[in-house]
């Protein structure tokens, strides 16, 4: 049963970036939706059947205070049916953390659940490809792509946690077809980022594009090998593929930076403002930031710890920060291109967090629960590694105190060899009277 819910599992992170590409409609959803509640409906009773549950760390429990508290929200909510739309979202989401934690065992089960994300990854950057090839693009009338059902500005974030995973497969993986991979999707990857003219993306890739050169450069040859292939690749596909448009659309950069308004989203953040001062503690509700604020439906916050200051107050922010904390303390424990991967992962995420609101994306807690795993992974790797050393340092301490006795008694017997001519012995004959 275990390897139908891993299957499920990677099915799930593979399906992912691309979710919405798939659309049933209601009642049923995104492909990714309906995986995930598959997957969920498997894993219990797969892990009943164990008879023995994992205990959780730090960001299990963390994850879990802070749906919680969401639910409370529950109990005062200013649109109580947007709350209870996003708690299941939550549930959905933040349980998927649980899963991976429960059922990967192995680093070998970490290395497949990154192969399987950058595989989505991967089709995500296709499908936008595919976009910058339609009949609106070939007529000059469209300047940003993205897949099929996808906001640009989401493509472009899913498309930048790519990048470290990438990287990292490229380092360390010892099959060829995850190097294949990787080294096809930075090159791919780059470009489907562009056509999405996604500022907060473009800016989002740069840092996942560094953490990509801190993990290559651990290996000069291979680093300069990659460059000489995905450059001219990468330029000639930005020459061929992204229209003039697009770039200087992301060209604007600078100047949002400096008197901009960011594309509207400091109007957001004002009210937003004056909604969290309005319940600064406890909130609005989960979901409910459009009715708190009084913004068109469809806006979002558009900043990921704005929305949890108007949803869940200072309490809610203060366990997501914890959170953060706690996975950045996952990270650390790691060693090599994995720890500096993980670490441009985070990066990322809080970087791509200042101008979208994540806390509610599958993505992200898919992320999270990866980082927790392979911090589990290795604390349980450096447990293995202290008993072996206690267990050959105790036999090194027996073996030499066995010898030391040796050489002690060897001591004593040359030294009392001389006394023993002193001893009278006795002839076996009686005494004669």
């Amino acid at each position: 049963m275990r390897r139908i819910v891993w299957t499920l599992l990677l099915l799930f992170a593979f399906m992912v970036p691309w979710e919405y590409s798939l659309d049933f409609g209601e009642p049923w959803g995104n492909v990714a939706r309906i995986v995930g509640l598959v997957l969920l409906v498997v894993a219990i009773p797969a892990a009943l059947a164990k008879g023995r549950l994992k205990i959780p760390g730090a960001v299990m429990w963390l994850a879990l205070a802070l749906l919680l508290w969401l639910c409370c929200t529950a109990f005062w909510t200013v649109d109580a049916q947007a709350t209870g739309e996003h708690l299941r979202a939550y549930l959905q989401e933040i349980t998927v953390v649980w899963v991976i934690w429960e059922f990967a065992e192995s680093p070998a089960d970490l290395r497949a659940l990154l192969r399987a994300t950058l595989a989505g990854v991967s089709v995500l950057a296709v499908l936008t490809l595919a976009d910058a090839f339609s009949v609106e693009a070939v007529q000059g009338v469209q300047i940003r792509f993205a897949a099929a059902g996808q906001d640009p500005n989401d493509v472009a974030r899913f498309l930048d946690f790519g990048f470290p995973v990438a990287a990292y497969l490229l380092d360390t993986d010892g099959e060829w077809v995850g190097r294949l991979m990787a080294l096809i999707y930075l090159p791919l990857g780059i470009t489907a980022v562009l056509l999405t003219a996604s500022r907060g993306g473009f800016v989002a890739a740069l840092v996942a594009l560094a953490g990509c050169g801190f993990v290559l450069l651990r290996n000069y040859l291979r680093a300069v090998l990659l460059g000489g292939l995905v450059l001219p690749v990468v330029s000639a596909s930005v020459w061929l593929m992204v229209p003039h448009a697009t770039l200087e659309r992301l060209g604007t950069i600078p100047d949002q930076l400096q008197g901009g308004d960011l594309n509207q989203r400091l109007n957001i953040w004002e009210a937003g403002w004056r909604a969290f001062a309005q319940a600064p503690f406890v909130g609005h509700g989960a979901g409910s930031f459009i009715a708190a604020t009084g913004l068109a439906t469809g806006d979002t916050a558009h900043n990921t710890a704005l929305s949890l200051l108007v949803e869940g107050g200072v309490i809610a922010l203060c366990l997501a920060a914890a959170l953060v904390v706690a996975l950045v303390g996952d990270a650390l424990l790691t060693r090599g291109s994995l720890r500096v991967a993980l670490c441009s992962l985070l990066a990322v995420w809080m970087v791509s967090s200042v101008v979208g609101t994540l806390a509610e994306s599958r993505m992200t807690w898919l992320l999270f629960g990866t980082i927790a795993l392979a911090g589990r992974l290795a604390v349980e790797s450096n447990a293995e590694l202290a008993a072996s050393s206690r267990s050959s340092c105790t036999s090194s301490y027996i073996s030499l105190n066995q010898r030391w006795r040796w050489v002690a008694g060897r001591a004593v017997s040359a030294a009392i060899a001389p006394l023993a001519s002193w001893i009278p012995h006795g002839t076996g004959r009686s005494p004669e009277r």
